[in-house]
């Protein structure tokens, strides 16, 4: 099988919506590149708003970190809340928006009835050492002075929500909670149509120009004219400013089969999605079958009997009962990191602007940050300020750094 698929999550979605490429000549109030969820949220909103959106896509919904990543609906950032708003200026309504982010994915779940195993139950940070505790333990004391009911858990309450006794301690967000992520982005898609949006793919933009006061974007099939667009390919190509702006970090799942009735009860029985603390971390979850997934930094390839070594031999730690079990599916994607793990803005020309850089922390912020998008677009309000999407010229050794770094620590790891 090849390896650059959205793996498990391609085979349990429900169908895609049909799609054809562009043909001809189409005009829009906003066109918009990608359909993930930072550009189908942003043409949901246009669309429900009333604008005429057509929206590109180079491959097909979700076909980039989108239908690829764990599955985890966290709120705020990696970095701490006290970082974040001390990288932001005074009164920067960010912070909060991505605070509350989860809330939104919830909501937009059950407004458009999109099936994708949505459970918002919470999720669980892990520490495996007492670094990583005290780092829970301030993260939980920031949280709460901002009036979040986010709880540190005893290693006792950890071991009886994870199932394992590998952590000195979790911490409990209930704003939290997985879905099933390309579900959810081709629901997003479907919502997006139904609004009256128009979706093109595989329509990839091959040139972009403006003319007139309006943006023509060229695809193999025909063009778009409309003067506002918004770039949502996030580590998947938006162009020249954003790729010069994120370093890329490689991430990759491994899934079993389903797991049987004992087996399954005796792993994370409150349903919740879990991560570590490591600076290497891994997350894990079970999926609405049963399946156990597991994941980390690294790209598969010719690394992926390293990786796959490690995913055996950490599943086995977490849960001996797993020791031996089989993976079924793999697949990885791509991060687009920053430096300071804060999102970035970039523009394009007059009428042109995106984010990028989620850090990983795509399905929430994508989508609150892409109704923002829309909604800057149309007029009605203005974007957070964010820090521009600048060439980051260490990127390069940055993405280096990070595959190598997994990769060896994924090799020497090797404790049972």
């Amino acid at each position: 099988m090849s390896l650059d698929t959205p793996g498990l999550w391609a085979v349990t979605a429900p169908a895609a919506p049909a799609l054809t490429p562009l043909a001809g000549d189409a005009t829009a109030d906003l066109a918009v590149v990608g359909a993930g969820y930072t550009g189908l949220s942003a043409a949901l909103t246009a669309a429900e708003a009333g604008a005429r959106v057509v929206v590109l896509e180079a491959e097909g919904i979700g076909a980039g970190g989108s239908g690829r990543n764990v599955g985890l609906v966290n709120a705020g950032l990696w970095i701490m809340p006290d970082e974040v708003e001390a990288r932001l200026s005074p009164g920067n309504p960010l912070p909060g928006l991505l605070a509350n982010a989860p809330a939104a994915v919830w909501a937009m779940i059950e407004r458009h009835q999109i099936a994708c195993e949505a459970r918002p139950v919470g999720t669980l940070h892990c520490a495996p050492d007492a670094a990583g505790l005290a780092a829970l333990a301030e993260r939980e004391r920031q949280w709460q002075a901002r009036q979040v009911a986010v709880r540190l858990l005893s290693p006792e309450e950890t071991r009886a929500r994870t199932g394992s006794d590998r952590f000195h301690g979790a911490l409990f967000d209930p704003r939290a909670g997985t879905v099933q992520p390309l579900a959810y982005a081709r629901g997003l898609g479907q919502a997006a149509l139904s609004a009256g949006a128009r979706i093109h793919a595989p329509s990839p933009v091959v040139s972009a120009d403006r003319k007139g006061g309006e943006w023509i974007l060229t695809t193999p099939g025909g063009r778009v004219t409309a003067p506002r667009v918004i770039w949502a390919g996030n580590a998947y190509g938006q162009g020249p400013a954003a790729n010069k702006a994120v370093a890329i970090m490689p991430y990759f799942n491994f899934a079993t089969d389903p797991l049987p009735e004992d087996l399954r009860r005796s792993i994370l029985p409150g349903g919740e999605g879990a991560w570590d603390t490591a600076t290497v971390l891994s997350s894990f979850r079970l999926d609405a079958a049963g399946r156990f997934v597991i994941g980390s930094i690294g790209q598969l390839g010719v690394d992926l009997a390293v990786h796959e070594g490690w995913a055996r031999r950490m599943m086995a730690q977490l849960y001996p009962q797993l020791r031996g079990q089989g993976f079924a599916h793999r697949w990885y994607g791509r991060i687009g990191t920053t430096p300071d793990a804060l999102p970035r803005l970039f523009e394009a020309g007059e009428g042109a602007f995106g984010i990028t850089g989620y850090n990983g922390r795509g399905i929430a912020p994508g989508t609150v940050l892409g109704r923002a998008l829309a909604r800057a677009a149309l007029g009605e309000e203005k974007l957070p300020p964010l820090a521009p999407a600048k060439p980051d010229p260490l990127r390069g050794l940055r993405a280096l750094g990070l595959r190598a770094g997994a990769a060896a620590m994924h090799l020497i790891d090797r404790r049972d």
